[in-house]
């Protein structure tokens, strides 16, 4: 097998617990870098890393990277790369492009330029002078900073927050990666009970169910990675069987999501179903002051709405105040709440144990972290 450096590319504020992903699947040489996290593998590493990784947006195989200050640079250098180990010459490969803090800052230059010196590495390698480019899809990313250019190949394909169960969302929904990672800052574990009040789209219970049974994120969908020619088929059939092999089905927990919304609760079953859960996420319709749970300890956790609109910022501001008078009753109970809100703290009524800045889409939320009381000792 070969050997690769790959790239996991991460949302800002998420870099260190993809990391942290990164390195408990074995991998090699983990470098935590702003937006992404390199490291190396081979080709069983590539399908492990985009089925496994849950907090990841992509997988990107490193082709090379150099440095360029002028369109001839940037030319003959992608041009000696080995692009026919990776393109077939049958195959689709679109040129995206990103450039900051670079002399080569056009990006449609810089795109024209790579597609260009592929096309002319391809030329030579395959020995014909058109492409049809009616193949897999092989995405090609050819990315500047500070004057260092990096050419990579998508191995994903679509987003991995793509999960597959998601076919129904409400209008602004939670990615499934940044919502996986909100569980594990909340250091979850199955043995306690979970609770999310804003189910919404349903995203959060479901990721925690998924992580519960040990069940690979990326089992129920496609990578780019698996039509490429040079890739190995018994590489990711067995990457899929060992991950059937490893999730526990039979895992218990205690999954509830509620929702004011009606609507609401009916897409979170619907997805929930989708996912293999809706016999054990219990969902409801419920107000987030009707809340009282059973259980002295627990976790409760949620994305509730922000009040980014003046109409709703009033009832916003109350239900945090309802909010934090109602989980002062239970002081056993954690509490961790994504939010935009500058206020939250004060309107909750208590300063958090720790807060995180990270960044829903565009927007920059806090995640506000209530560590319970540890229950007394028998």
């Amino acid at each position: 097998m070969g050997k690769y450096t790959l790239l996991a590319t991460a949302t800002m504020g998420l870099e260190a617990i993809v990391g942290k992903e990164v390195k408990a699947l074995g991998f090699e040489n983990v470098q935590v870098e702003n937006g992404r996290v390199r490291f190396e593998a081979d080709e069983a590493g590539i399908a492990k890393a985009n089925l496994w990784l849950r907090t990841a947006d992509r997988i990107k195989l490193l082709v090379g990277e150099f440095k360029a200050v002028t369109f001839d640079e940037l030319f003959e250098q992608t041009k000696a790369l080995p692009w026919s180990d990776f393109i077939a010459k049958d195959a689709e490969f679109p040129v995206l492009g990103r450039s900051v803090k670079s002399e080569l800052f056009s990006i449609s230059d810089c795109q024209a330029i790579a597609k260009k010196a592929i096309v002319e590495s391809l030329k030579k390698k395959h020995d014909i002078s058109w492409f049809e480019e009616t193949g897999p899809l092989t995405r090609v990313e050819v990315a500047l900073h500070k004057d260092i250019a990096q050419l990579t190949l998508d191995t994903s394909g679509e987003g991995l927050n793509r999960r597959g169960y998601r076919s129904r969302q409400n209008q602004a929904p939670l990615k499934e990666t940044l919502a996986a990672a909100l569980i594990q800052l909340a250091n979850w574990y199955p043995d306690i009970p979970l609770h999310d009040p804003f189910a919404g789209s349903g995203t959060i219970p479901i990721e925690a169910a998924m992580i519960a049974q040990n069940a690979a994120p990326g089992m129920n969908r496609s990578f780019s990675f698996s039509e490429w020619g040079w890739f190995p088929d018994n590489v990711y059939a067995e990457a899929l069987e060992e991950a059937e092999d490893v999730r526990k089905p039979q895992e218990k927990f205690e999954i509830v999501a509620s929702d004011i919304d009606h609507s609401m609760v009916e897409l979170a079953r619907y997805n929930a179903a989708e996912a293999g859960f809706s016999d054990q996420i219990y969902i409801k319709q419920m107000q987030v002051r009707d809340f009282s749970p059973k259980a002295q300890k627990g976790v409760l956790i949620g994305n509730p709405p922000y009040g980014e609109r003046m109409d709703e910022k009033e009832n916003v501001e109350s239900l945090y105040k309802d909010l934090g008078k109602l989980m002062s009753r239970y002081p056993h109970w954690s509490v961790y709440m994504l939010t935009s809100h500058e206020e939250f703290e004060t309107l909750y009524g208590k300063k958090a144990t720790k807060k995180r800045k990270l960044y829903n889409g565009n927007l920059k939320t806090h995640f506000y972290q209530y560590w319970g009381e540890r229950l007394p000792r028998n």
